[in-house]
This record gives structure tokens, sequence and C-alpha cells, in this order.
């Protein structure tokens, strides 16, 4: 049986999903694993990072401390995001491309070298591992390079790629689950708002990052995960039709910053590069007519679904997948040749794209699974109901409003009411009801 776009957007879709659930799943195992050796207020007295600058939350301090101490982190955190990503802007509407390539590199390499091999140290000295400090070190080192080199180098494994995205989003998510109990909620809520005021609001840092990427054709630096690697096809071809939609990351390409300030990321919906694109393709095509009569019809689209083109769509356009060949603009466009004419000019080549998420939004929702892995199971289920749910919603949004939207705000708002419902309320109901033997 054919394949239809409905099973197409279901792995698109589960191509994003099982990396997250992966990322979540392995933060809520190191959590179990290194919370036993040690009590969670020793573990949040040895964090300093930036998201506790102002504030080191005492368990003695009344919840009014605490609040209004986790407040005053959570925006001087998120001061310190905008600035950076300001300056991020800065440099890249400079061209330092140069610089902000070999900047990101630094920061995979820090945080695969520090925080992955302080989680290595904790697991060794956890499970008493036998090894050497001499093969400890040559094994980290490797590891930290070879995934520098997998990140960032070409003709790597897409597999290879995927596996150290994903480390880096365990590293950073577990490090950060140390952070005291309070900060880390009110951080989190946080940088879901700034997360959608940086992407929807005018002149917002995000928002025009995209929009100058957009303007030069160019994928912004940062680190995203790619669901599937790209690959280029040309349009034009024989009898040929193409489709595609791009859906990325609002930071796309290389790292943007350092494992404190890569915390805002979004899915962005590019159609046909706007008006310009649209036109430098109909003039493309718009040639072919002057060789023997060919007529062709580009429809740009930039949703799930969206207008037939001019002429209708046979069956096979019917069964193409949702996210193909889209040119570089990510745009969807129906190239269709009536019967008996041949193409000639030139051929428009198309780079084939797939859902791509940003870093960030990797590292926020396992510190979320793993803040609620530390009160019990049942509340991370809950909470990775939640995130999915949410990150689900907004991919269709994403079909809906074709403009780029943060990642962010509906899977932390769902993980974080979830998180509290349940712990406030299903949970003395369920203890209660097997308490009383009324519930088994």
């Amino acid at each position: 049986m054919e394949s239809s776009i409905l099973e197409s957007i279901g792995v698109e879709i589960i191509g994003v999903m099982s990396p997250v659930s992966i990322c979540m799943f392995l933060v809520v195992l190191l959590v179990y694993s290194l919370s036993s050796s040690s009590s969670p207020s020793s573990a949040v007295s040895d964090i300093r990072t930036a998201a506790n600058l102002v504030y080191a939350e005492n368990p003695s301090d009344t919840a009014a401390q605490k609040l209004e101490g986790a407040l005053l982190n959570a925006l001087v955190f998120v001061i310190l995001i905008a600035i950076v990503t300001f300056l991020l802007l800065l440099l890249y509407y400079y061209n330092c491309t140069s610089f902000l390539k070999h900047y990101t590199r630094f920061s995979a390499f820090f945080v695969l070298g520090s925080m992955g091999g302080s989680i290595f140290l904790s697991l060794i000295q956890r499970f008493s591992i036998p090894v050497d400090s001499v093969t400890c070190f040559i094994l980290l080192f490797n590891f930290t390079v070879v995934g520098v080199l997998s990140v960032f180098g070409t003709g790597i494994p897409i597999i290879v790629r995927q596996s150290y995205m994903v480390c880096l989003g365990i590293s950073v998510a577990a490090w950060l689950t140390k952070l005291p109990e309070w900060t880390t909620w009110v951080l989190l809520v946080a940088l879901a708002v700034y997360d959608l005021v940086a992407v929807l609001a005018p002149g917002g840092p995000l928002k025009m990052l995209v929009e100058l990427a957009s303007s030069r054709n160019e994928e912004l630096p940062a680190l995203i995960y790619e669901a599937r690697p790209t690959t280029v096809a040309r349009a034009g071809s024989r009898g040929g039709t193409s489709l595609g939609l791009l859906v990325t990351g609002v930071t796309a390409g290389e790292p943007s910053s350092a494992p404190s300030s890569s915390s805002s990321s979004a899915i962005e919906l590019q159609a046909v590069s706007r008006d310009n694109k649209d036109r430098n393709v109909n003039d493309n095509l718009n040639e072919n007519r002057d060789y023997g009569g060919n007529e062709y019809s580009v429809v740009a689209m930039g949703g799930f679904g969206g207008e037939r083109s001019q002429g209708g769509r046979n069956d096979e356009e019917e069964r193409s997948p949702l996210v193909g060949n889209g040119g570089g603009e990510g745009g969807i466009v129906d190239e269709e040749r009536h019967e008996g004419n041949e193409s000639r000019g030139g051929d428009v080549e198309i780079a084939e794209r797939g859902i791509k998420l940003g870093l960030g939004d990797f590292v926020f929702y396992s510190v979320l699974v793993g803040r609620a892995a530390m009160y019990d199971l049942m509340t991370v289920y809950a909470c990775y109901l939640a995130i999915i749910s949410g990150l689900g919603c907004t991919l269709i949004l994403l079909s809906v409003c074709r403009q780029a939207l943060p990642a962010l705000p509906i899977s932390i708002t769902l993980g974080v009411l979830f998180y509290f419902l349940t712990r406030l309320l299903m949970e003395p109901f369920i203890v209660g009801t097997a308490t009383n033997l009324m519930m088994f």
C-alpha cells in the first residue's frame, strides 16, 4: 500500500520526538543514578552558574525568600541571555561568521570536556569502575574531539552527529538539574516567556536573526538537531515533481553560545524565501516557455498541505513526502510539465531538508523532567507527556501560522503545570485511595 502524506508527517515528527525522548530518559537515569550518592541539598550547594549568581537557596529560608531569590536569579539569567543574543546578532550582522564558528566549536568542546567529563567521573565514582586516571583522560579526550569533529565536520554519518547532539543536550541538562528547586522552576517559566518575546515581538533578537539570515539566504550559526541529512535535488527534470517544507530552529547552523546562553531556540517555517526568491524561481521557469512552448506553474504553500497547482496534481504528487525538495528556501514547489514538451534552460537546485530542533529545547525539556525525577516517577511521566504534547501542538501551529514560532513556551508551560498538578493533587489522591485499599 502506498504511503500517504499523513504517514510522512508522522515519520518527520517522530524523527524529532524520538531524540528528545531519549535525551529526557537518559537525564532521568542520570538523576536517579547519581542522586543516591549525594543528597540534593549538597548537590545544589556545590554548583554555581549564571543561573544562581544573585541568590543561593538555603533550606532554612522561607518560601517568600526563596521565591524572591528565584525571581532575581531568573531575571539576571534572562538579561545575560538577551545581551549574549544581541551580541551574536551584531557579530552576524557584520559577517563575523568565522569567529562565531570557532567560538561555537570551542563551546561544544567545553561542554563535552568539562560537563561531560564531570558526569563521567561521577559515574565512575558511583559505580566504582576500575579505571586509572591516564586511561580516563584518553577516553574523555577522544570522546570530546570526535564529538566536535562529528558535529561540525563534513562527511560524517548522520547517526553519529545526532548521537553527539543528544550527548551535548544530556551534559548541559544533567548539570543544570543541580540548580536549586525554586530557581529551576522560575527559570524555566522565565525562559519560556523570553523565548516567546524574542521570537514573536517586533525587534526581538531571535526574530531579527531569522530575518537577517533569510535576507542573506544563509543558515544561522547555532547548535541544532537534524532529523535527517540535507540533500540536493534538481527541479525541472523530465516529469519531475518537487515538494518541500523546511522546519528549522531559530538559531540554525552552528552552535550559538556557551552552555549557559544556548537556551532560546524556536521552530521556523520558511516559505520559498518570500517575494524575491519566488520571483527568481518564476523567472527561471518562465524562460522555458520561450523554448518550445513549455508551461510551468510554481506554487509556494509553506504549510502542511496547501493549494493545488495550475493544471491539477497527479497521484504521484499526493504520495510525495511532506518534507521533500524545498530549495534552501524551504517552500513547497509544485512543478508541472505538460505531456510532449521537454524542459530547456537552467534547472533549479533544490535542497531537501527535514525538521530541525535547537539544542536549547533538548536541554530545558530534560531539565524539567530531571527535576521531576527528584520527586517521583509519577510526575516524570506526567511531565514527559506534557512536553511531548506541547511539542506536537507547536508543530501543528507552525503549519497554520507559517512563521517562526518558539518551541519552549507551550511545552514548558504544560510541563510545569502538570508537575504541580500531579504533585499537589494527583499524588495525594492516588496515595490516599491506595492506602485505604480503594485502588490497587
